[in-house]
């Protein structure tokens, strides 16, 4: 398993969507967090990013494993979204 996707469920199991969202919040103001992400900015909050995504859909009743689905759907809609057009 892709270790940042074992992060990311062990994340959304252990803290609330507001939680992660003030570790969001901390590492943009103080380059650290209470969640205990560690590593350069921009990966600390892609994780904590799709953590708190896969919490708030886990918070309507979504299970973990249709919840991190539903964040691979996502990801893959906004990267098709910067391939060219083809004619």
């Amino acid at each position: 398993m892709d270790t940042s996707l074992k992060e990311i469920k062990e994340l959304a199991k252990k803290f609330t969507a507001e939680e992660l969202n003030l570790c969001i919040d901390q590492q943009l103001k103080k380059g650290k967090n209470i969640c205990d992400v560690s590593g350069p900015t921009i990966e600390v909050l892609n994780i904590l990013s799709k953590a708190e995504y896969v919490k708030n859909l886990m918070n309507q009743g979504i299970s973990m494993t249709d919840a991190v689905r539903e964040l691979a759907k996502k990801i893959r809609e906004v990267q098709k979204g910067f391939e060219p057009e083809s004619k």
